[in-house]
């Protein structure tokens, strides 16, 4: 019998609807010997999926806003038990607190603060020892594609302490869009206005006003009268953020605090894709298989986020709920039967 050829509608179906098991041969083994695993192999080894799919994709659901907020961070698919997988490199991971070997992705999200809706817009493979790019340079490209192509409106652009630098902060402030950052502890700055020297931003004092305010500082590196607002942000009580921003009118902390907020929007975005597309769970070793598995999950997270919102049900229950007519039905008739107890 000859084995059909899955398509990529196929293959998103399958990450979408299974629960646990991802792989290529469960696909296989679940088909009814129509697909073979080698026909699923040679589909994610020829088609050639980029992030561009994403936008096409997605543009149509985003609701845009004009004081929107473009969120950018990376996250690490964890592929520490793998072995001779291209495109991975041992990096560090938040979530593990170390290097762990995985595939790094650096996402976009845009957020909507009116609704508090956020949805993936583009994303790039930090692959730098093929395209020799860091991901600093992914994130340029990604915020150049946005404002030269997309066209979407946004205010403010929200990053972790990874993407801080002078280039990029720069670069923002030349798209004439206000950015929020915060800096590392060892940061050096200048709240004197050039009477005394650089030193670290967490050993600076604060009046009771600039804790509410904000104060100005210059950051070290930077153009000679470049300056920043920089606010004392309490995260927890083991933790404080120091959140510089180029919009130097911000005069509230607990308006900044509200924006810093937004941020962790793209961390739920990446706890939800792990969990509920297999992002993670491809084991092939080819660089184009695991870049189509990828497209492929990303594609699903938009379906189900979609299918959360028409349904007023959250992306957990929509994908979970896969199984509710399963129990209902083994429930009624178990195929399995349980003879002791």
């Amino acid at each position: 019998m000859t084995s059909k050829r899955p398509t990529r509608l196929d293959y998103c179906q399958y990450l979408l609807v299974s629960q646990t098991n991802y792989t290529i041969t469960n696909y296989a083994d679940h088909t009814q010997n129509t697909m073979s695993h080698d026909a699923i192999n040679r589909y994610l080894r020829e088609d050639r999926l980029t992030s561009r799919l994403i936008w096409e994709n997605v543009r149509s659901q985003i609701e845009p806003f004009l004081h929107g907020y473009i969120v950018f961070d990376d996250t690490v698919l964890d592929k520490n038990y793998s072995q001779n997988i291209e495109l991975v490199r041992r990096q560090y991971s938040g979530n593990a607190h170390g290097l762990i070997k995985g595939i790094g992705l650096v996402n976009c999200v845009y957020v909507n603060p009116e609704t508090g809706r956020y949805w993936v817009i583009d994303y790039r493979i930090y692959d730098p020892d093929h395209d020799g790019k860091t991901k600093l340079d992914h994130v340029r490209d990604m915020l150049n594609q946005i404002v030269d192509h997309k066209q979407l409106s946004f205010h403010a652009v929200l990053m972790d302490t990874w993407y801080a630098t002078k280039e990029l902060m720069l670069h923002i402030d030349s798209l004439r869009k206000i950015f929020y950052c915060p800096l590392k502890d060892n940061r050096q700055v200048d709240d004197s206005g050039g009477k005394s020297l650089y030193r670290r931003v967490d050993s600076l004092t604060w009046s009771n006003h600039e804790w509410a305010h904000g104060k100005l500082i210059k950051i070290k590196g930077f153009p000679k009268d470049y300056k920043v607002k920089l606010f004392r942000v309490s995260v927890s009580t083991h933790r404080t953020d120091w959140v510089v921003t180029n919009d130097l009118s911000q005069d509230s902390l607990d308006a900044t605090q509200e924006v810093c907020g937004m941020r962790w929007k793209i961390e739920q975005f990446h706890r939800e894709i792990k969990q509920l597309t297999g992002i993670e769970k491809n084991q092939c070793r080819k660089a184009r298989i695991q870049r189509n598995h990828i497209a492929c999950a990303m594609l699903v997270w938009i379906r189900l986020t979609d299918l959360a919102r028409k349904t007023r049900k959250t992306i957990y229950r929509i994908k979970h709920g896969l199984l509710d007519e399963y129990l209902r039905q083994q429930l009624k008739n178990p195929s399995v039967k349980m003879r002791f107890a």
